[in-house]
């Protein structure tokens, strides 16, 4: 099994940036890909941005330039780097992944806190 655990999350003013990381455990051999997704009070989870193992990205409208997803494959920790956050950008980030063979992420991390302030 593979365990995903999530950091870097915190209060910050409209404007700022913010790094969060997700390390991975277990069997991380397995894991083809991994994704940042947040969910807001009373919505639907939204996809982030993925990574692939090969490296290859994938990011959503609303942050597309305002976002980047990197991996270090020795840490097993996949960071997301937020920058120009909106309040719109508030939510809980969720860290993903999916093994190989695997078309939906089916594992998850805990979450960690994103608020923006006005």
């Amino acid at each position: 099994q593979v365990q995903l655990v999530e950091s870097g999350g915190g209060l910050v003013q409209a404007g700022a940036s913010l790094r969060l990381s997700c390390v991975a455990s277990g069997r991380t051999a397995l894991i083809s890909a991994t994704g940042w997704y947040r969910q807001a009070p009373g919505k639907q989870r939204d996809l982030v941005a993925t990574i692939t193992s090969g490296g290859r990205t994938n990011y959503s409208d609303s942050v597309k330039g305002r976002a980047t997803i990197s991996r270090d494959n020795a840490k097993n920790t996949v960071y997301l780097q937020m920058n120009s956050l909106k309040p719109e950008d508030t939510a809980v980030y969720l860290c993903a992944a999916r093994y190989y063979g695997v078309a939906t992420y089916h594992l998850w991390g805990q979450g960690t806190q994103v608020t923006v302030s006005s």
